[in-house]
């Protein structure tokens, strides 16, 4: 099926699917494709276990995507691992497919396949390989996007409702969408304006719109408010992230270049769409707010990680469109483009295997460890190992890096050192360490070394990546 001409909706879903199963075929059964998707798979397992968020498991994301993640955790280890990539899978080729019928909507349809197709190979230039949680609510915003158009047609107050609605529970999956969602309010605000010129009326819709978006949220406090945990969700989910100390500057400004590097071809082809084709259409001007707007919220919020920049991915694609179908285009320059995305992401997960290890090097880790008797701490590695051996935790402070990492001083709640300490104290069976690295601190290393000079032998080091991991079991 050529991509210069628009394919019929289960013929798209096919070809997204068989695109979305090819870019990213070298993942699948990795149980270390990203740090922070095995914490979020630790999570929900740790969940099924009868532990809670933010009180048993520190963390300051929001409930709804361990939730999301305990879905797959249900299947346990191995299989569990499948069935979250399945779900992430399902959920890209849904995504596409939503971007590829916008397009159709907006008069793109010559661009609207090769439109769906850049959605997918480009999650695989910003770590949106696996499942990041905006790998999963990207496809919630496509669909308060597709709302928010209705909106504009038949039951405006009712399809905008809605689509907050959907924005709320986005929120409960990634705080960082609350921009993109103010963005849907304002356009929705405007649009209220323009039918009723009543001041009444557009207050109580603003409130109403306020009120859905925040239910999920008010839910989820309310729920740890009734067990008695307020304080422990409200400083994890609202102050600690303002106690986190900023990355050294050219860190910060490395991500964000390599992030601009990355979306930059996209975010040029929309632009230019969108001014080729003109942005008076009330549907292509919604489109090119939220563009804006996705843009700016991402700026907002460093350290500028590469995944961070998935959300802007969506409009882009869509108004991309526009260029990807024109008569020059769509015959020799769109199926090039995608063509070297295509690759360029196959030689990013090839990379990114080599550097943060696969299955192979993953089991061989784990059965060094053993499921002996005796609790595990990783001082500094992959928290995929507690699920994997089974072995018990000393801390609700499961992430390495918020004990280790200096970014995380004074931003968790506890004292990183004490906490330390008092997991030492308690003579885990076996600890699991990497060798130093950038933005730990030296006094934390030099703490966990001296513990295991005494009473810790080094049974294994093995590689997980381009890292020799170090296993360490109490000699007592």
């Amino acid at each position: 099926m050529s991509i210069d001409r628009p394919a019929p909706g289960s013929r798209l879903i096919l070809i997204l699917l068989a695109v979305a199963i090819l870019a990213r075929a070298l993942t699948f059964g990795n149980p270390v494709v990203h740090v922070d998707e095995e914490f979020y798979f630790f999570t929900g397992h740790a969940m099924w276990q009868g532990a809670w968020p933010f009180v048993d498991v520190w963390d300051r994301k929001p409930i709804g995507l361990f939730l999301l993640y305990a879905v797959p955790a249900a299947f346990g280890f191995p299989a569990g691992i499948w069935a979250y990539q399945a779900m992430a899978l399902a959920s890209v080729v849904a995504t596409g497919w939503l971007i590829a019928r916008m397009a159709q909507r907006l008069g793109w349809a010559s661009g609207a396949t090769a439109a769906g197709i850049a959605y997918i190979l480009w999650l695989n230039l910003l770590g949106g390989q696996g499942g990041q949680a905006p790998v999963f609510y990207n496809l919630l915003m496509m669909g308060a996007a597709w709302l928010i158009l209705e909106s504009d047609r038949r039951r405006a107050r009712s399809m905008g409702l809605a689509a907050m609605a959907l924005v709320g529970v986005v929120l409960q999956i990634k705080y960082s969408a609350v921009f993109e969602g103010m963005v849907f309010g304002v356009w929705l605000l405007g649009s209220e304006w323009r039918r009723s010129r009543s001041p009444v009326a557009l207050i109580l819709y603003g409130a109403g719109l306020v009120v859905v978006s925040l239910i999920p949220t008010a839910l989820a406090a309310g729920v740890y408010a009734a067990i008695g945990q307020w304080d422990a969700f409200l400083y994890a989910n609202f102050l600690s992230i303002f106690h986190r100390n900023p990355d050294p500057l050219p860190e910060l400004a490395g991500n964000l270049g390599q992030m601009i590097l990355i979306l930059s071809p996209i975010v040029t082809l929309a632009v230019l769409g969108l001014k080729r084709t003109g942005r008076e259409a009330p549907e292509r001007a919604f489109l090119a707010v939220w563009l804006g707007g996705a843009i700016i919220g991402v700026s907002l919020f460093r350290p500028w990680f590469d995944h961070y920049g998935l959300p802007i991915l969506l409009p882009a694609c869509i108004a991309a469109a526009a260029m990807l179908g024109r008569e020059g285009w769509r015959r020799r320059y769109s199926p090039a483009l995608l063509l070297v995305v295509a690759l360029a992401g196959q030689i990013v997960l090839l990379s990114l295997r080599h550097e943060r290890g696969d299955g192979a090097e993953f089991a061989a880790l784990s059965q060094a460890v053993g499921r002996g008797p005796g609790c595990l701490y990783v001082y500094s590695g992959s928290t995929m190992l507690y699920v994997a051996t089974q072995r018990c935790t000393l801390s609700r402070y499961i992430v390495p890096a918020h004990l280790s990492r200096a970014r995380e001083a004074g931003a968790t709640g506890v004292d990183q050192d004490a906490e330390i300490t008092r997991i030492l104290a308690q003579r885990p069976a076996v600890v699991v360490m990497r060798p130093p690295y950038n933005g730990e601190r030296p006094a934390a290393h030099a703490r966990i070394m001296a513990a295991m000079a005494d009473g810790y032998r080094l049974t294994a080091k093995l590689p997980m990546g381009n890292e020799m991991i170090s296993v360490y079991k109490s000699a007592r």
